[in-house]
């Protein structure tokens, strides 16, 4: 049976966003350290690092785990809403016009704070530059992300933009591209567009995990494409995430700029290059390669990983729930983690699902128009 293209913009944003809750509670740790705090490794959804964690450091005062969502999922959450607005594909402008006035002027549901809030007060300062450049500096959007520190801030929330183009990795890749010039720039912005190709190849009829990442593979540049490759040439040697987890970890760590303290960076973290790349997207394909293709499996590994790997997990998560649709994700996680963080998790990718096929149809009596000049200048008739 073919999956439609609701049930894979539902897999995809459901399934980001239980990676995200899955993910955050062992966020900036080691596999070894995640195995000593809770007594082996994570199958689950579970509670904060520190059970004090409104004054813990470095984890205060958001309260991570127990379902809760991080800033993935709520930047996701902003990015839908600024297709519903408007319901055509985006560009920096809209990012702009659309997402900065919504993150600095409406309270939300903030679920790591447990309170309603601005999303301006949650999310990280890479995320808060766009609100700098765009409001206060009156940058041009496209080249606003400049400047910015170079990390996985845009890319964690550009599945939508997979969906938007479902079945076009291509047409995804340069959208994200476009959109996320607000926000971030060199590999950061890179990995952005690789992640929403990847998500919109994974909602080709018959895709696997392989063709996934061939398709990124053939759309990504520079340190982000050699990356995934090593990653992909490890991953084929494991088909468990616990025997991966380190032979993935020393395939992208010469592309790592972070280093191998993930809470000390080093001195050229996030700095622009052409040799780097974010480690979260190649791992987490890697993660998907390992797992075939299935939910649990690749997201597992993604938490189980440590380091960044809330959004390790939120990027695994979009791409196995895209390929499989809502049933491969369980749908106990899924449950637990919209009541607990108090989010309706389906309507804003039925909403998206919406969009998308609006877009499609612009985009196809655009491509007639377009047709019909170009039969008549070129005299093909």
């Amino acid at each position: 049976m073919t999956l439609t293209l609701e049930d894979r913009a539902v897999g995809a944003l459901v399934g980001a966003a239980v990676g995200d809750a899955l993910g955050g509670p062992v966020e900036g740790w080691t596999p070894d350290q995640i195995v000593e705090r809770h007594g082996g490794r994570v199958h689950g959804i579970v509670g904060p690092w520190h059970e004090n964690w409104r004054t813990a450091r470095p984890i205060a005062p958001y309260h991570k785990g127990d379902g809760h969502v991080t800033d993935d999922t709520l930047m996701t959450h902003a990015l839908i809403r600024v297709y519903e607005t408007v319901r055509d594909h985006l560009d920096a402008h809209a990012i702009a016009e659309h997402l900065v006035p919504d993150l600095m002027s409406t309270p939300r549901w903030i679920p790591e704070l447990e309170a309603e809030a601005l999303p301006l007060q949650r999310i990280f300062l890479a995320e808060k530059w766009m609100v700098t450049r765009l409001h206060y500096a009156h940058v041009d959007p496209r080249e606003a992300g400049s400047g910015n520190i170079v990390n996985c801030g845009a890319a964690m929330y550009v599945a939508p933009v997979g969906i938007a183009n479902a079945g076009n990795p291509a047409g995804a890749y340069a959208e994200a591209l476009d959109i996320t010039g607000a926000h971030q720039s060199s590999y950061g912005r890179e990995a952005a567009g690789v992640f929403a190709a990847a998500v919109a190849a994974a909602c080709v009829p018959g895709a696997t995990a392989a063709s996934v990442v061939d398709t990124a593979l053939s759309l990504a540049k520079d340190g982000t494409r050699a990356a995934i490759a090593a990653v992909r040439e490890v991953a084929a040697g494991y088909r468990d995430f616990e025997s991966a987890l380190t032979p993935l970890r020393a395939a992208v760590a010469p592309y790592d700029s972070v280093g191998q303290d993930y809470r000390n960076p080093s001195l050229d973290a996030r700095r622009p290059s052409r040799l780097h790349s974010i480690e979260e997207l190649p791992v987490a394909l890697g993660m998907l390669l390992v797992a075939d293709g299935r939910y649990e499996g690749a997201v597992l590994g993604a938490v189980n990983y440590g380091r960044d790997c809330d959004s390790i997990a939120t990027m695994a998560g979009a791409v196995a729930g895209a390929l499989g649709g809502e049933a491969v994700i369980p749908a106990a996680w899924a449950k637990q983690v919209a009541e607990a963080s108090r989010l309706d998790l389906h309507a804003p990718a039925v909403a998206l699902a919406a969009v998308a096929r609006e877009i499609f149809a612009l985009d196809r009596s655009r491509r007639r128009s377009h047709e019909a000049a170009f039969t008549a200048i070129a005299d093909l008739r």
